[in-house]
């Protein structure tokens, strides 16, 4: 058998870990919205995926330099989903906006895996220097709804957001934020934090 050219070779394994990618971000989104079971209905009609699959092709040209392009990509991505996410921002595997509309993540922000926001949710600086300015979020980590989570801070593995809340301080794994400004809890014993969260009535005010 003759071996594949190396640029074959390389082409052959991209487009394998874009397809893989996609089924990812299909099924984590499927698993975390009850409204639908479908893939084909969560791939034609969630502006969320659409935007976070938009954001991996415009992170990957503004990585390889071509930053105008990319800042052109992200804001028609803006313009058809909802979703603003900066090209130069770091998002991890099985990423998932539920509704999508508002979202806000900026350039200097970095998400972790299994990530999920909800619509209205900010990820914003506080500075205007050149600098680590956003937030860093852990794997496993949910924001609620119209939350704004603002400047270099870090809420780690597990730590849950409640709706529109305000967090501008550090939040501990598997700790709970909710209000204005956040308040920081931890479950109690081997409650689940998620749990916790929906058990706070100010996550819905």
């Amino acid at each position: 058998m003759t071996l594949l050219p190396a640029a074959r070779r390389k082409a052959t394994d991209a487009l394998g870990r874009l397809v893989g990618g996609v089924r990812e971000d299909l099924d984590a989104a499927v698993a975390r919205d009850p409204a639908t079971s479908s893939r084909l209905e969560m791939a034609l009609a969630s502006p969320g995926l659409h935007a976070i699959w938009t954001h991996r092709l415009s992170h990957a040209m503004w990585r390889s330099g071509a930053r105008l392009p990319a800042r052109l990509l992200s804001q028609v991505a803006r313009a058809a989903t909802g979703v603003e996410i900066h090209p130069g921002a770091q998002i991890g595997r099985r990423f998932f906006i539920d509704h999508g509309m508002g979202v806000v993540i900026g350039e200097t922000a970095e998400v972790g895996d299994d990530v999920m926001l909800y619509h209205g949710v900010t990820l914003g600086g506080r500075s205007l220097d050149p600098v680590k300015r956003h937030p860093t979020l852990g794997d496993g980590v949910t924001v609620g709804a119209g939350a704004k989570v603002l400047g270099n801070i870090v809420l780690g593995h597990g730590a849950q957001v409640g709706a529109n809340a305000v967090v501008t301080k550090d939040v501990p794994s598997m700790a709970v934020a909710t209000g204005i400004p956040a308040k920081v809890r931890r479950p109690e014993g081997d409650a689940d934090p998620e749990a916790t969260l929906y058990d706070d009535p100010a996550i819905w005010i």
